[in-house]
């Protein structure tokens, strides 16, 4: 079921909030259905353990939410940005500040050091291994833990705005000999708290 207003609030570090009341209309209910997919099918809001996955691969995905949002934002209009009151969000609002203040540093910070480094890997040696090498990289990869946990603050609002199924939290894995009934007696996955 869509909610017909929600007091929403996403912590963005070392800036503090951004939040108020939102009533979404059906534009901005498909626009958030639209991101939530992009959101939960990327790295940004799976966690990037050490020794796993690319700091680069997360860094382009980042980069990619911008044209992301730039075509959903084309294609919904202003009707996903209406002219609000104080305290009040809407999907352009809550979108584009998470972009500008939260992703686009982290990429602006982050892009140009990595290729850098990436420049100077020897001969013979794996983008992976060369990554995992440069004594920068424990940061970068805190500073994209802190990105995915306000990515993922946005998509389980984004997923509440839709009215759609939590896509983010642990699958039910049922082993192979369980009942059809021992499966419908889970108690479905807790949303987060990201929404009142």
């Amino acid at each position: 079921m869509r909610p017909k207003r929600l007091n929403v609030k996403i912590t963005i570090p070392f800036l503090g909030e951004i939040g108020g009341e939102w009533e979404p209309d059906d534009a901005e209910q498909r626009a958030a259905w639209e991101l939530y997919v992009e959101l939960v099918t990327r790295v940004s809001v799976a966690p990037l353990r050490e020794e796993e996955g690319s700091a680069r691969e997360a860094l382009t995905s980042m980069y990619v939410l911008f044209a992301t949002v730039r075509d959903i934002l084309k294609r919904y209009g202003p009707d996903v940005a209406p002219p609000g009151v104080r305290n009040e969000v809407s999907f352009g609002v809550l979108a584009v500040t998470v972009l500008n203040r939260a992703v686009r540093p982290v990429l602006s910070k982050w892009h140009p050091q990595l290729t850098a480094w990436e420049s100077s890997a020897p001969a013979g040696r794996s983008a992976a291994e060369h990554e995992n090498t440069w004594q920068e990289i424990g940061a970068l990869r805190a500073d994209l833990d802190s990105l995915r946990l306000v990515l993922l603050e946005l998509a389980q609002v984004l997923g509440d705005v839709a009215g759609a199924a939590d896509l983010i939290g642990p699958p039910m894995v049922v082993p192979a000999q369980a009942s059809q009934a021992s499966f419908a007696s889970q108690p479905p996955a807790p949303r987060g708290p990201a929404v009142s």
